[in-house]
Protein backbone atom coordinates (compact mmCIF):
# COMPACT_ATOMS: atom_id res chain seq x y z
CA UNK A 1 0.00 0.00 0.00
CA UNK A 2 1.18 3.69 -1.01
CA UNK A 3 1.68 5.95 1.15
CA UNK A 4 -1.11 8.02 -0.55
CA UNK A 5 -3.34 4.86 -0.32
CA UNK A 6 -3.25 4.77 3.35
CA UNK A 7 -3.61 8.26 3.99
CA UNK A 8 -7.19 8.35 2.18
CA UNK A 9 -8.11 5.06 3.95
CA UNK A 10 -7.27 7.04 7.41
CA UNK A 11 -9.08 10.28 6.63
CA UNK A 12 -12.39 7.78 6.26
CA UNK A 13 -12.07 7.83 10.37
CA UNK A 14 -14.01 10.86 12.14
CA UNK A 15 -11.75 11.47 15.12
CA UNK A 16 -12.25 14.94 15.95
CA UNK A 17 -11.81 16.26 19.39
CA UNK A 18 -13.58 17.77 21.36
CA UNK A 19 -13.04 19.97 24.50
CA UNK A 20 -15.99 19.72 26.31
CA UNK A 21 -16.48 15.91 26.65
CA UNK A 22 -13.86 15.61 30.26
CA UNK A 23 -13.21 12.16 29.18
CA UNK A 24 -9.50 10.56 27.26
CA UNK A 25 -9.93 9.82 24.73
CA UNK A 26 -12.14 12.79 24.10
CA UNK A 27 -13.93 11.17 21.14
CA UNK A 28 -15.04 7.51 20.35
CA UNK A 29 -13.65 7.83 16.87
CA UNK A 30 -10.37 8.20 18.08
CA UNK A 31 -10.56 4.27 19.63
CA UNK A 32 -11.78 3.38 16.32
CA UNK A 33 -8.95 4.29 14.42
CA UNK A 34 -6.26 3.18 17.31
CA UNK A 35 -8.02 -0.14 17.09
CA UNK A 36 -7.91 -0.32 13.24
CA UNK A 37 -4.14 0.99 13.58
CA UNK A 38 -3.46 -2.30 15.43
CA UNK A 39 -4.96 -4.44 13.16
CA UNK A 40 -2.54 -2.95 10.71
CA UNK A 41 0.89 -2.80 12.46
CA UNK A 42 0.01 -6.89 13.07
CA UNK A 43 -0.05 -7.39 9.74
CA UNK A 44 3.15 -6.04 8.25
CA UNK A 45 4.44 -7.74 11.51
CA UNK A 46 5.87 -4.53 14.21
CA UNK A 47 5.97 -6.02 17.65
CA UNK A 48 5.24 -4.34 21.52
CA UNK A 49 2.30 -3.56 19.83
CA UNK A 50 -0.01 -2.02 22.78
CA UNK A 51 -3.24 0.33 23.21
CA UNK A 52 -3.86 1.22 26.27
CA UNK A 53 -7.05 2.16 27.88
CA UNK A 54 -6.12 6.25 26.94
CA UNK A 55 -5.79 5.22 23.40
CA UNK A 56 -2.10 5.81 22.94
CA UNK A 57 -1.05 3.43 21.14
CA UNK A 58 3.07 2.35 20.81
CA UNK A 59 4.77 -0.35 19.04
CA UNK A 60 8.41 -1.74 18.04
CA UNK A 61 9.79 -2.34 15.02
CA UNK A 62 13.03 -4.31 16.13
CA UNK A 63 16.46 -3.50 14.77
CA UNK A 64 17.99 -5.66 11.79
CA UNK A 65 21.74 -5.46 13.12
CA UNK A 66 24.15 -6.30 16.18
CA UNK A 67 24.92 -2.67 16.51
CA UNK A 68 24.62 -0.56 19.33
CA UNK A 69 22.59 2.20 17.75
CA UNK A 70 20.26 4.68 20.03
CA UNK A 71 16.48 4.57 20.33
CA UNK A 72 14.33 6.82 18.35
CA UNK A 73 10.74 7.21 17.92
CA UNK A 74 8.58 8.71 15.53
CA UNK A 75 5.30 10.05 16.80
CA UNK A 76 1.94 11.37 15.14
CA UNK A 77 -1.81 12.06 16.37
CA UNK A 78 -4.57 10.58 16.10
CA UNK A 79 -7.31 13.76 16.44
CA UNK A 80 -8.04 16.37 14.08
CA UNK A 81 -8.67 19.77 14.62
CA UNK A 82 -12.38 20.45 16.98
CA UNK A 83 -12.35 23.63 14.65
CA UNK A 84 -14.04 21.80 11.74
CA UNK A 85 -16.09 18.32 10.98
CA UNK A 86 -13.66 15.60 9.84
CA UNK A 87 -16.62 13.33 9.38
CA UNK A 88 -17.75 11.89 5.77
CA UNK A 89 -14.14 13.58 3.95
CA UNK A 90 -14.80 13.53 0.79
CA UNK A 91 -11.15 14.46 -0.92
CA UNK A 92 -10.28 14.06 -4.80
CA UNK A 93 -6.51 14.21 -6.30
CA UNK A 94 -6.07 17.76 -8.58
CA UNK A 95 -3.48 17.60 -10.92
CA UNK A 96 -2.67 21.09 -10.60
CA UNK A 97 -1.53 23.23 -13.21
CA UNK A 98 -1.95 26.75 -11.66
CA UNK A 99 -5.19 28.89 -10.65
CA UNK A 100 -7.58 28.25 -8.61
CA UNK A 101 -9.67 25.02 -7.81
CA UNK A 102 -13.12 25.06 -7.16
CA UNK A 103 -13.83 22.68 -4.30
CA UNK A 104 -17.21 23.10 -4.17
CA UNK A 105 -19.30 24.77 -7.27
CA UNK A 106 -22.87 24.69 -5.84
CA UNK A 107 -21.01 26.65 -2.04
CA UNK A 108 -19.03 28.50 -4.49
CA UNK A 109 -15.96 27.18 -1.94
CA UNK A 110 -12.69 27.71 -4.51
CA UNK A 111 -9.19 27.45 -2.93
CA UNK A 112 -7.53 30.13 -4.55
CA UNK A 113 -4.01 31.28 -5.03
CA UNK A 114 -5.31 35.00 -4.57
CA UNK A 115 -5.98 34.27 -0.64
CA UNK A 116 -3.47 31.61 -0.50
CA UNK A 117 -0.33 31.99 -2.72
CA UNK A 118 1.54 29.68 -1.47
CA UNK A 119 -0.66 27.21 -3.47
CA UNK A 120 0.86 28.76 -6.99
CA UNK A 121 4.43 26.35 -4.97
CA UNK A 122 2.93 23.52 -6.05
CA UNK A 123 1.78 23.72 -9.83
CA UNK A 124 3.02 20.70 -11.61
CA UNK A 125 2.10 18.55 -8.97
CA UNK A 126 -1.27 15.89 -7.45
CA UNK A 127 -2.86 18.04 -4.58
CA UNK A 128 -5.44 16.36 -2.31
CA UNK A 129 -7.97 18.45 -1.55
CA UNK A 130 -11.68 18.08 -0.25
CA UNK A 131 -15.20 19.20 -1.45
CA UNK A 132 -14.79 22.18 0.61
CA UNK A 133 -17.17 20.75 2.82
CA UNK A 134 -14.78 19.47 5.70
CA UNK A 135 -11.39 19.52 7.05
CA UNK A 136 -9.16 17.00 5.13
CA UNK A 137 -7.23 15.37 7.84
CA UNK A 138 -3.61 15.81 7.12
CA UNK A 139 -3.39 17.32 10.48
CA UNK A 140 -2.05 14.29 11.43
CA UNK A 141 -3.08 11.37 9.70
CA UNK A 142 -0.35 12.79 6.94
CA UNK A 143 2.00 12.16 9.76
CA UNK A 144 0.43 8.70 10.90
CA UNK A 145 0.50 7.60 6.92
CA UNK A 146 4.15 9.00 6.67
CA UNK A 147 5.16 6.88 9.71
CA UNK A 148 3.07 3.79 8.94
CA UNK A 149 4.72 3.78 5.54
CA UNK A 150 8.60 4.00 6.79
CA UNK A 151 8.20 0.92 8.88
CA UNK A 152 6.25 -1.39 5.69
CA UNK A 153 9.49 0.25 3.68
CA UNK A 154 11.77 -0.98 6.56
CA UNK A 155 9.70 -4.61 6.15
CA UNK A 156 9.97 -4.85 2.36
CA UNK A 157 13.85 -3.65 2.56
CA UNK A 158 15.65 -5.70 5.13
CA UNK A 159 18.95 -5.29 3.84
CA UNK A 160 18.29 -0.90 4.70
CA UNK A 161 20.16 -1.11 8.27
CA UNK A 162 18.52 0.36 11.05
CA UNK A 163 18.47 -0.03 15.41
CA UNK A 164 15.27 -0.20 17.29
CA UNK A 165 12.49 2.10 16.03
CA UNK A 166 9.44 3.12 18.28
CA UNK A 167 6.25 4.39 17.07
CA UNK A 168 3.63 6.07 19.20
CA UNK A 169 0.25 7.68 17.85
CA UNK A 170 -1.89 9.85 21.06
CA UNK A 171 -5.50 10.91 20.97
CA UNK A 172 -6.08 14.90 21.55
CA UNK A 173 -3.55 16.22 20.22
CA UNK A 174 -5.63 19.16 19.11
CA UNK A 175 -7.18 20.17 22.05
CA UNK A 176 -3.37 20.02 24.17
CA UNK A 177 -3.48 16.93 25.83
CA UNK A 178 -1.54 14.77 23.04
CA UNK A 179 1.10 14.33 26.28
CA UNK A 180 -1.57 13.80 29.46
CA UNK A 181 -1.00 10.06 29.39
CA UNK A 182 1.96 9.25 27.28
CA UNK A 183 4.40 7.12 28.98
CA UNK A 184 7.95 8.22 28.10
CA UNK A 185 10.15 5.83 30.14
CA UNK A 186 8.00 3.05 28.39
CA UNK A 187 8.47 4.56 24.94
CA UNK A 188 12.15 4.13 25.92
CA UNK A 189 13.73 6.15 22.73
CA UNK A 190 16.95 8.60 23.27
CA UNK A 191 15.01 10.88 21.35
CA UNK A 192 12.13 11.35 19.06
CA UNK A 193 10.31 13.64 16.18
CA UNK A 194 6.92 14.41 15.71
CA UNK A 195 5.95 14.00 12.43
CA UNK A 196 3.60 17.04 12.46
CA UNK A 197 4.25 20.28 10.78
CA UNK A 198 3.16 21.81 8.06
CA UNK A 199 4.90 22.70 4.23
CA UNK A 200 7.34 20.05 2.77
CA UNK A 201 10.99 21.16 4.68
CA UNK A 202 9.58 22.48 7.79
CA UNK A 203 11.64 21.78 10.61
CA UNK A 204 10.94 23.12 14.05
CA UNK A 205 12.52 22.81 17.25
CA UNK A 206 11.08 26.18 18.89
CA UNK A 207 7.67 26.69 20.13
CA UNK A 208 5.57 28.89 21.95
CA UNK A 209 5.62 29.21 25.76
CA UNK A 210 1.77 28.55 25.90
CA UNK A 211 -0.80 29.40 29.18
CA UNK A 212 -4.63 30.28 29.08
CA UNK A 213 -6.55 32.30 30.89
CA UNK A 214 -9.70 33.04 31.83
CA UNK A 215 -10.75 36.25 33.39
CA UNK A 216 -14.31 36.31 35.25
CA UNK A 217 -16.18 39.50 35.85
CA UNK A 218 -18.78 39.73 38.71
CA UNK A 219 -21.37 42.69 38.26
CA UNK A 220 -24.59 44.34 39.82
CA UNK A 221 -28.12 43.95 38.46
CA UNK A 222 -30.49 46.69 39.21
CA UNK A 223 -33.81 48.40 37.40
CA UNK A 224 -32.35 50.13 34.98
CA UNK A 225 -34.14 52.99 35.50
CA UNK A 226 -33.10 53.22 38.61
CA UNK A 227 -29.70 51.99 38.36
CA UNK A 228 -27.61 54.74 38.59
CA UNK A 229 -24.86 55.01 41.21
CA UNK A 230 -25.78 51.44 41.71
CA UNK A 231 -25.15 49.43 38.56
CA UNK A 232 -21.98 47.39 37.52
CA UNK A 233 -22.52 45.73 34.25
CA UNK A 234 -19.83 43.11 33.86
CA UNK A 235 -20.21 42.74 29.58
CA UNK A 236 -18.63 45.92 30.12
CA UNK A 237 -16.48 45.56 32.53
CA UNK A 238 -14.85 42.20 30.12
CA UNK A 239 -15.39 44.58 27.18
CA UNK A 240 -12.92 47.36 28.98
CA UNK A 241 -10.53 44.81 30.40
CA UNK A 242 -10.22 43.63 26.96
CA UNK A 243 -9.58 47.19 25.84
CA UNK A 244 -6.50 47.44 28.37
CA UNK A 245 -4.98 45.11 26.41
CA UNK A 246 -1.93 46.05 24.04
CA UNK A 247 -3.76 45.74 20.48
CA UNK A 248 -0.53 44.81 18.20
CA UNK A 249 0.06 42.24 20.53
CA UNK A 250 -3.43 39.97 19.01
CA UNK A 251 -2.29 37.33 16.46
CA UNK A 252 -3.44 38.89 13.48
CA UNK A 253 -0.62 41.47 13.79
CA UNK A 254 2.45 38.99 14.51
CA UNK A 255 4.30 37.01 13.04
CA UNK A 256 7.69 35.16 13.48
CA UNK A 257 9.03 35.13 17.10
CA UNK A 258 6.28 37.82 18.28
CA UNK A 259 4.03 36.78 20.88
CA UNK A 260 0.22 37.60 21.29
CA UNK A 261 -2.41 37.37 23.44
CA UNK A 262 -5.87 35.67 21.62
CA UNK A 263 -9.36 36.18 22.90
CA UNK A 264 -10.67 32.55 22.10
CA UNK A 265 -14.46 33.24 23.99
CA UNK A 266 -16.58 35.09 25.56
CA UNK A 267 -19.79 35.75 27.42
CA UNK A 268 -22.27 37.45 29.90
CA UNK A 269 -24.52 39.74 30.96
CA UNK A 270 -25.43 42.60 33.26
CA UNK A 271 -24.56 40.24 36.24
CA UNK A 272 -21.55 37.61 35.01
CA UNK A 273 -19.33 38.05 32.24
CA UNK A 274 -16.40 36.33 31.12
CA UNK A 275 -13.27 36.51 28.76
CA UNK A 276 -11.22 33.44 27.41
CA UNK A 277 -7.84 34.06 26.37
CA UNK A 278 -4.62 31.96 24.81
CA UNK A 279 -1.31 33.88 25.57
CA UNK A 280 1.75 32.90 24.04
CA UNK A 281 5.55 33.89 23.63
CA UNK A 282 8.68 32.48 22.34
CA UNK A 283 10.56 34.19 25.30
CA UNK A 284 10.11 33.04 28.43
CA UNK A 285 10.81 36.32 29.28
CA UNK A 286 8.21 38.34 27.52
CA UNK A 287 5.85 35.14 28.24
CA UNK A 288 6.38 35.94 32.23
CA UNK A 289 5.89 39.53 31.34
CA UNK A 290 2.39 39.21 29.50
CA UNK A 291 0.76 37.04 32.64
CA UNK A 292 1.93 39.77 34.80
CA UNK A 293 0.51 42.31 32.37
CA UNK A 294 -3.25 40.22 33.02
CA UNK A 295 -2.66 40.08 36.58
CA UNK A 296 -1.91 43.89 36.69
CA UNK A 297 -4.90 44.50 35.07
CA UNK A 298 -6.87 42.22 37.37
CA UNK A 299 -5.38 44.38 40.27
CA UNK A 300 -6.28 47.59 38.47
CA UNK A 301 -10.44 46.38 37.75
CA UNK A 302 -10.48 45.38 41.39
CA UNK A 303 -9.36 48.66 42.39
CA UNK A 304 -11.48 50.59 40.21
CA UNK A 305 -14.58 48.18 40.76
CA UNK A 306 -13.78 46.47 44.35
CA UNK A 307 -14.05 42.90 44.08
CA UNK A 308 -15.60 42.53 40.72
CA UNK A 309 -12.47 40.60 38.94
CA UNK A 310 -10.94 37.17 38.70
CA UNK A 311 -8.23 35.60 36.55
CA UNK A 312 -7.52 31.85 36.36
CA UNK A 313 -3.69 31.75 34.47
CA UNK A 314 -2.52 28.57 33.84
CA UNK A 315 0.50 27.47 31.80
CA UNK A 316 0.17 24.61 29.14
CA UNK A 317 3.73 24.19 27.87
CA UNK A 318 6.88 25.48 26.88
CA UNK A 319 9.72 26.08 24.35
CA UNK A 320 11.19 23.18 23.70
CA UNK A 321 14.21 24.74 22.21
CA UNK A 322 15.16 24.85 25.89
CA UNK A 323 15.56 21.05 26.05
CA UNK A 324 16.52 20.31 22.57
CA UNK A 325 18.77 23.08 21.84
CA UNK A 326 21.48 20.87 23.95
CA UNK A 327 20.93 18.19 21.73
CA UNK A 328 20.95 20.07 18.32
CA UNK A 329 22.43 17.16 16.90
CA UNK A 330 19.17 15.18 16.41
CA UNK A 331 17.90 18.69 14.40
CA UNK A 332 20.87 18.25 12.22
CA UNK A 333 20.28 14.28 11.68
CA UNK A 334 16.64 15.53 10.81
CA UNK A 335 17.88 18.28 8.58
CA UNK A 336 20.79 16.15 6.54
CA UNK A 337 17.89 13.72 5.80
CA UNK A 338 15.81 16.03 4.44
CA UNK A 339 18.50 17.27 2.34
CA UNK A 340 19.49 13.74 1.18
CA UNK A 341 16.07 13.16 -0.10
CA UNK A 342 15.72 15.94 -1.93
CA UNK A 343 13.71 18.49 0.75
CA UNK A 344 15.44 21.81 1.26
CA UNK A 345 15.05 22.30 5.04
CA UNK A 346 13.28 24.99 7.03
CA UNK A 347 14.25 25.65 9.92
CA UNK A 348 11.65 28.33 12.06
CA UNK A 349 9.95 28.52 15.16
CA UNK A 350 6.73 26.81 15.33
CA UNK A 351 3.79 29.56 15.64
CA UNK A 352 1.87 26.62 18.04
CA UNK A 353 2.62 24.02 19.89
CA UNK A 354 3.11 20.19 19.58
CA UNK A 355 2.99 16.81 21.60
CA UNK A 356 7.00 17.52 21.11
CA UNK A 357 6.95 20.59 23.35
CA UNK A 358 5.63 18.56 26.32
CA UNK A 359 7.69 15.45 25.78
CA UNK A 360 10.74 17.33 25.73
CA UNK A 361 10.07 18.20 29.03
CA UNK A 362 8.79 14.99 30.33
CA UNK A 363 12.13 13.98 28.74
CA UNK A 364 11.77 13.32 25.27
CA UNK A 365 13.72 15.94 23.36
CA UNK A 366 11.57 15.58 20.18
CA UNK A 367 11.88 18.01 17.09
CA UNK A 368 8.88 18.19 15.12
CA UNK A 369 9.22 17.34 11.16
CA UNK A 370 6.19 18.61 7.89
CA UNK A 371 4.07 16.41 7.16
CA UNK A 372 3.16 18.21 4.44
CA UNK A 373 -0.43 19.70 4.50
CA UNK A 374 -1.27 22.89 4.45
CA UNK A 375 -4.06 25.49 5.26
CA UNK A 376 -4.70 23.16 8.50
CA UNK A 377 -8.28 22.55 10.67
CA UNK A 378 -10.26 24.52 7.72
CA UNK A 379 -12.19 23.32 4.53
CA UNK A 380 -9.45 24.81 2.64
CA UNK A 381 -6.61 22.14 4.37
CA UNK A 382 -4.81 20.58 1.33
CA UNK A 383 -2.07 18.09 0.91
CA UNK A 384 0.81 17.94 -1.91
CA UNK A 385 0.98 14.05 -2.91
CA UNK A 386 4.93 15.00 -3.45
CA UNK A 387 5.22 16.20 0.23
CA UNK A 388 3.68 13.27 1.97
CA UNK A 389 5.94 10.98 0.03
CA UNK A 390 9.04 13.02 1.27
CA UNK A 391 7.71 12.83 4.73
CA UNK A 392 8.11 9.29 4.52
CA UNK A 393 11.42 9.37 3.08
CA UNK A 394 12.35 11.58 5.93
CA UNK A 395 11.97 9.40 8.19
CA UNK A 396 13.36 6.64 6.36
CA UNK A 397 16.09 8.90 6.16
CA UNK A 398 16.62 9.54 9.28
CA UNK A 399 16.55 6.15 10.71
CA UNK A 400 19.29 4.97 8.24
CA UNK A 401 21.53 7.97 9.72
CA UNK A 402 20.94 7.17 13.02
CA UNK A 403 22.38 3.29 12.55
CA UNK A 404 25.07 4.92 10.24
CA UNK A 405 26.14 7.83 12.14
CA UNK A 406 25.81 6.57 15.83
CA UNK A 407 25.93 2.59 15.80
CA UNK A 408 28.42 0.89 17.35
Amino acid sequence: MSVVERFLRYIRFDTQSSETSGTTPSTPGQRVFAEALVKELQELGLEEIELDEKSYLMATLPANTEKNIPVIGFIAHLDTSPDMSGKNVSPRIVSYQGGDIVLNESENIVLSPAKFPELEDYKGQDIIVTDGMTLLGADDKGGVAAIISAMQYFKEHPEVEHGKIRIAFTPDEEIGAGADYFDVAKFGAEWGYTIDGGAIGELEYENFNAAAAKVLFKGLNVHPGYAKGKMVNASLLAMEFASLLPAVQRPEHTDGYEGFFHLTGMGGSVEEAFLSYIIRDHDRALFEKKKNLLRSLTALMNEKYPDSTVLELKDQYYNMKEVVEPKKYIVDLAFEAMESVGVVPEVKPIRGGTDGARLSFMGLPCPNIFAGGLNFHGRYEYLPVQSLEKSMQTVIKIAELTARKYGK
